[in-house]
């Protein structure tokens, strides 16, 4: 595992602080505030050590409330909402300097066999990523990034493809993929609404930021092999967007499911 791998992993590991309680360092991207995707993998890790193993997370449904400071830790409160016979609920808030950041419900469930289906993996030319593929990656940073296409035509929601993968090896375990899926699904979602306008994400007129982040976990994943995310936009309006993900593994496996809305403010220019 490379330094900077094991350096994600430790990140979404968190210090017990109490019953319920937890800390997590933070991590500086260079953004103009933590760095959303943290937030979700923290807390799913600080919800997910209070449940049993046997049930592994379905859903995260959250909203961000105030800006992160990356300079500072994050405590998270583990709420034990439910324990039932099939589910298990719990409700997580992220605390900075006395103030909740961030809140979301998360539920596990147990492994069952029932109806299935699901829709097919979008036809591509390749069925995995190829050299000629733009590649996007912070620099020192695990995830890598291979860029698909970006289309916008009238009348059909915006679409942004990419396939992304941590690039190095990783326990087998299936909490910890579930933890590094939530954290990566917050790269490239909200920006696809961006696409008809021809703006980039960095833009100084554009205020951008998370309003709220839902994910649903279809199956167990590895995130240490390049999955496709298939993002569409079908709005945007009133200074806000909204983006859908779908996210498949190179078997066309549909593994996870994502939808956020976004602040996506233009700003007056300064005299």
């Amino acid at each position: 595992m490379s330094d900077a791998l094991k350096g994600l992993v430790d990140l979404l590991g968190l210090e017990m602080l109490e019953e319920n309680l937890f800390r997590g360092r933070s991590q500086d991207l260079g953004l103009p505030q933590l760095f959303g995707g943290q937030v979700l993998g923290q807390a799913l890790s600080a919800a997910t050590q209070t449940v049993a193993a046997e049930r592994q997370v379905h859903s995260l449904h959250g909203y961000f409330l105030r800006p992160g400071d990356a300079a500072m830790p994050v405590v998270y409160q583990v709420d034990r909402v439910r324990d039932g016979g099939s589910f298990t609920t719990r409700r997580i808030t992220a605390i900075q300097k006395g103030r909740p950041i961030f809140f979301c419900s998360a539920s596990f469930h147990g492994q069952e066999h029932s109806l299935s289906h699901q829709a097919s993996m979008p036809a591509l030319e390749a069925t995995e990523p190829g050299d000629s593929d733009e590649i996007l990656r912070f620099p020192g940073h695990p995830i890598e990034f291979r860029h698909v296409e970006d289309t916008a035509e009238d009348g059909a929601p915006a679409r942004k493809r990419l396939w992304f993968r941590l690039n190095g090896e990783l326990p087998d375990d299936p909490a910890l993929h579930r933890y590094l899926l939530a954290y990566s699904s917050d790269f490239n979602l909200l920006t696809t609404a961006l696409v008809p306008h021809g703006i980039r994400f960095g833009d100084p007129k554009l205020q951008i930021a998370s309003l709220d982040h839902s994910l649903w976990f279809h199956q167990d994943v590895a995130v240490n092999d390049w999955l496709l995310y298939d993002m569409d936009s079908p709005w945007a309006g009133g200074a806000r967007g909204l983006a859908r993900g779908s996210i498949y593994n190179r078997k066309g496996e549909l593994v996870a499911s994502s939808a956020q809305e976004g602040l996506t403010r233009l700003r007056e220019p300064r005299d």
